[in-house]
């Protein structure tokens, strides 16, 4: 772009507050040390998304910016542009108004292309940025296979019967059965499921998708099928397919497009069968980074402020599922210097972070949490993350490396932040040791976002009012949901959004540790002194037309 050539890309990001100096300098050294293009640096290590830069480069370049995720794009618009001329130039139709059509591009600045839609469609053309990742995924949608996604897997699940049916076995890569889980693998993509399930039952097998956190019905496939699809994934996923009588772990590199995705293998032997669950990883549409978690200014600054101590243990308590993988990453890569050593012990490994050591744990082999941990500390690591602690073995020698200097980030199940106080004294650890050591706990859970293109008015019921205590909120405030549309596939909701609650374990906090108060105490301290907790935040999102008063009465319940 012209903007790139008057001035560097690191330093427009700079200029634009994106990222800082020091962040350009470790992705300057990164860079004579790979010979990457800077863009894709910044985005591998976490400091700024494609989308940031994107927004700051339709700036420079004068154009809008739009995420075509929040886009609804027009089948009028798609097919005014042949598909051809669509995808040589990195370019999508988005909308028609009267004799103006609507084109997002990852180069706007491409006038050639620009003068051709012009005269081919005998329309103004409107130009808006996107990135080229959202552009790639759009052709995909619209012009990557022929025919219907939906239709073309109908088509492929009775390919796959007939040829079960005639005693076809599984072959070479173009079988109906490897384009049936293909199809299968690729729907899950598109939708923006993070599982896929493959259940077998007696009569069926049921595949399920886990989308917004809400398990979605796929496609029923023939019990002939049962097996055939098993095996399929298993040797993508490198497993042994001889053997259907234990629970087995692999993984797949899965390649759609432009992207690459690693998929997350289990399976689990039941009485019909082995039934699979493949974790989707997404390493494009993951966002490391502290100030896009979506924690309110105060709150960020004071676990900003926590996790930059030298030594002392930061918690992130939560359900399954809540996201509390992404917020540490998020504070190691905030933490993440050439001069710093951060080793992590994860059960299992989800997304492979530069210049830090990563493990998994191999409990089969005796390399647990403790083991692992026993032997980081001989590493001479300035920063540990434990994936979890299970036990007060692996507590005590949480605490014992945070006394000995280290800074330990770790997880724990608790429902409040305040829950992971007695939790830690239940498995074992003195009180004073705790309250010299906790430097402070993160609570999270993850609500649904509303659509933003089908968000209509609601009014809260009494039942709401009480549980959510509106009659306290300020204002006159307009709450949302979605009523259902293409775009969210009539769920109403698009994504999820991380709702916060944390505790800083100050002076204060440490008195009533040490002295054994029970978690009401504390938490009522805390709150008497300003701490925000997950009902005061899914309250904000809600009041801001984030998420939607079910959405946030689940918080609360």
């Amino acid at each position: 772009m012209v903007a790139t050539k008057t001035k560097k890309l690191g330093q427009i990001l700079v200029d634009a507050k994106k990222i800082t100096d020091e962040q350009l300098e470790l992705a300057l050294r990164e860079q004579r040390q790979t010979g990457e293009k800077l863009g894709a640096i910044f985005q591998r290590l976490g400091i700024c998304t494609e989308k940031d830069i994107a927004r700051v480069l339709a700036g420079q370049a004068g154009v809008s910016y739009v995420s075509l995720a929040d886009e609804w794009i027009e089948r009028e618009a798609v097919d005014a542009v042949p598909a051809e001329l669509a995808e040589k130039h990195r370019l999508i139709p988005i909308s028609l108004k009267e004799n103006t059509l609507v084109v997002a591009m990852s180069n706007p600045l491409d006038l050639d292309t620009i003068d051709a839609l012009g005269r081919l469609t005998g329309r103004y053309v409107e130009v808006v940025h996107a990135t080229e990742t959202d552009v790639q995924e759009a052709l995909l949608k619209y012009h990557g296979a022929p025919g219907d996604l939906d239709a073309d897997l109908q088509e492929a699940i009775e390919a796959a019967r007939r040829a079960a049916d005639a005693g076809t076995a599984l072959g070479e890569a173009d079988s109906p059965y490897v384009r049936l889980v293909d199809l299968i693998i690729r729907k899950a993509i598109e939708d923006g499921a993070t599982d896929i399930h493959v259940e077998p039952e007696e009569k069926v097998v049921r595949t399920r998708y886990r989308i917004d956190g809400r398990l979605v019905q796929g496609p029923f496939l023939a019990t002939q099928l049962r097996s055939i699809v098993v095996t399929r994934i298993k040797i993508m996923a490198g497993l042994n397919i001889s053997n259907t009588r234990v629970p087995q772990d692999g993984r797949i590199r899965y390649k759609l497009g432009n992207r690459v995705l690693d998929l997350r293998v289990s399976t689990f032997p039941t009485v019909y069968g082995e039934t699979v669950v493949a974790r989707v990883l997404d390493k494009q549409n993951l966002v490391f980074g502290l100030e896009k978690l979506g924690m309110d200014k105060e709150m960020l600054a004071k676990f900003r402020e926590d996790i930059s101590r030298p030594h002392g243990i930061v918690l992130v308590t939560g359900p399954t599922g809540s996201g509390k993988t992404t917020t540490l990453y998020s504070a190691l890569t905030y933490l993440n210097n050439p001069d710093t050593k951060i080793i992590t012990l994860e059960d299992p490994v989800e997304y492979e972070l530069p210049v830090i050591s990563q493990a998994q744990v191999k409990p089969e082999q005796d390399f647990t949490f403790a083991s692992g941990l026993r032997a980081i500390l001989r590493q001479d690591p300035d920063i540990l993350l434990v994936g979890e602690i299970r036990d007060g073995e692996t507590a005590g020698l949480a605490i014992r490396a945070a006394l000995t200097g280290h800074l330990v980030f770790s997880t724990l199940h608790t429902n409040a932040a305040t829950g992971a106080i007695p939790r830690l004294l239940d498995m074992g650890i003195e009180p004073f040791l705790l309250s010299a050591t906790l430097a402070g706990v993160l609570a999270q859970r993850l609500v649904r976002r509303v659509c933003p293109v089908c968000r209509v008015r609601q009014e809260p019921t009494d039942e709401q009012v009480r549980l959510l205590r509106l009659d306290e909120v300020e204002g006159e405030p307009s709450f949302t949901v979605g009523k259902g549309c293409p775009q969210c596939r009539d769920t109403g909701y698009s994504g999820r959004l991380p709702v916060f609650e944390y505790l800083p374990v100050d002076q204060e906090i440490r008195s009533l540790v040490s002295e054994g108060r029970d978690t009401d105490a504390i938490a009522a301290n805390a709150v008497a002194r300003g701490m925000t907790t997950l009902r005061d935040d899914a309250v904000a999102k809600l009041c801001a037309g984030k998420t939607s008063l079910t959405e946030a009465v689940r918080v609360v319940s």
